[in-house]
């Protein structure tokens, strides 16, 4: 998408969105009509509100931000404004207020960010394609300057490999197999990023009983994808992890799921999703930063082969692992995924899961939950996640949460029959596999993939990119 700069009194655009903050002033250089819609209260300016007026062609949209006026404010209003006017296309201009308490590279950022991820189209597998859509090629930073187009040129890119994610995401699962979520990781991948997928033997030969345990119940073999990005002139001493939980279908194994809303679990890849688009877009940006990104992938099936609980497996750094419920699995494929990326080299380890229900009941789809074994990187990550706009909120570690997986017959157990602290003691189950030095899981149930539209500028069900914007701008404060 293409970002550029206008004068106030040379908006241009097919589309000009004109953001006020409830209880505020229209920004300086607005069209004299926006007050009098406001006034006359035609137009709205609470969060989300909308109103479009149309004079010989060029369309003027009133967009309310609510009492907040923040980022997110700014998104929805764009992405708001977007749909609105989604048979027109073309260009779509944003009057940068600088009276907001939102920077002009922020709103800049927000603009893009609302404008990508806001016009997203999940009816791709449609045999007809409604025609009630017609792309914005062209974003009109109204009164900001060449810092700010810039930012915003960059957050488009981003959100534009965040929109590849929900591409993952949202595929059905007859579809996007272990093995050819491999070839996607493949075919997205830009030069400079390698990808290679161990097959089942592979895996096997590296003893990771975790992860080929969970795949066994399937006709499709899982696949450990590993990525790699090793600029020139990295940083010398920092080389990024990314690990990803990439379960293409769940079905809870032997211990099944319900069937209501089961068709959801497509979308229990995310994280893995995530990491994969997020490596690409830190090669996209051509950030000099080494990255290493480790997916597994699998599906959770049940039948004569599948895993049962009361097995034991061996993971890939030797602990045993007693099976009590196959419905956590995605924590024994990130076991060996963790360690393989440390074993591989990575210094600061992050990992991405839709890992508990738990953590969508306390934190809804908005927030995301973090643990994390060493306080400066999480510290980097939630600053990373906020200036992102995925947001996300610490919880505890503890040993004392250990007692919770302990085992009478292995190293320990992948779940508990208590309903209690089930975020927290599966990352503590994850940190024993999580190798030395700076570690975070972040447990991204809720905003990874909406169930219903969030009522924002993610309004569609289904996938939402989770976890990229915030890669990309953590790799670019690491590589500062």
């Amino acid at each position: 998408m293409q970002v550029e700069a206008r004068r106030a009194d040379d908006a241009g655009g097919d589309v000009l969105v004109v953001p006020v903050a409830e209880g505020g002033r229209p920004p300086a250089g607005a069209d004299s009509r926006v007050a009098d819609l406001i006034a006359s209260g035609e137009a709205g300016t609470g969060f989300g509100e909308t109103a479009l007026v149309s004079d010989n062609g060029r369309r003027l949209v009133v967009a309310g931000l609510g009492r907040r006026a923040d980022a997110d404010s700014i998104r929805t209003a764009v992405g708001g404004a977007a749909n609105e006017t989604r048979r027109v296309g073309g260009s779509l201009a944003y009057l940068v207020d600088p009276a907001l308490a939102v920077s002009i590279e922020e709103q800049a950022r927000a603009a893009a960010d609302g404008l990508v991820l806001g016009t997203y189209d999940t009816r791709q597998w449609r045999s007809q394609r409604p025609e009630d859509r017609k792309p914005f090629e062209r974003l009109v930073l109204v009164g900001a300057d060449e810092v700010a187009v810039a930012a915003g040129a960059r957050a488009a890119r981003v959100a534009e490999w965040a929109n590849r994610a929900r591409d993952l995401s949202n595929a059905p699962p007859n579809e996007l197999t272990p093995e050819r979520l491999a070839e996607r990781a493949s075919e997205l991948a830009p030069g400079g990023v390698t990808v290679e997928a161990l097959d089942l033997a592979q895996i096997q030969a590296l003893s990771m009983g975790a992860l080929a345990g969970v795949g066994q119940g399937s006709h499709n073999e899982p696949r450990l994808i590993v990525m790699r990005y090793e600029p020139e002139g990295a940083k010398g001493d920092v080389t990024l992890g990314l690990v990803g939980k990439a379960i293409t279908f769940d079905t809870g194994g032997i211990s099944l799921k319900p069937s209501l809303g089961m068709e959801n679990m497509k979308g229990d890849m995310s994280g893995g999703a995530a990491v994969v688009a997020a490596i690409c877009a830190v090669a996209d940006l051509q950030i000099p930063l080494r990255v290493l990104a480790v997916v597994a992938a699998a599906e959770n099936m049940p039948g004569g082969h599948a895993y049962r609980p009361g097995d034991i497996l061996t993971a890939a750094n030797g602990k045993t692992i007693e099976i009590t419920n196959t419905d956590a699995e995605g924590r024994l494929v990130l076991a060996d995924a963790l360690w393989h990326a440390r074993e591989q080299g990575a210094t600061h380890v992050m990992d991405l899961a839709t890992l508990t229900g738990a953590m969508a009941l306390a934190l809804g789809d908005f927030y995301a939950g973090a643990f994390a074994n060493d306080d400066a990187w999480a510290e980097q990550i939630l600053e990373a996640a906020e200036a992102s706009g995925d947001h996300l909120w610490r919880f505890p570690l503890h040993p004392r949460y250990r007692r919770y997986v302990k085992s009478t017959y292995a190293d320990i157990k992948n779940s508990s029959d208590l309903r209690e602290g089930s975020p927290v003691l599966a990352a503590e189950f994850l940190k024993e596999f999580a190798g030395e030095g700076p570690w975070a899981h972040l447990d991204i149930a809720g905003p990874a993939f909406l169930d219903r539209s969030r009522g924002d500028y993610l309004w569609q069900p289904g996938g939402t990119g989770y976890g990229v914007r915030l890669i990309a701008e953590l790799a670019s404060r690491l590589a500062a």
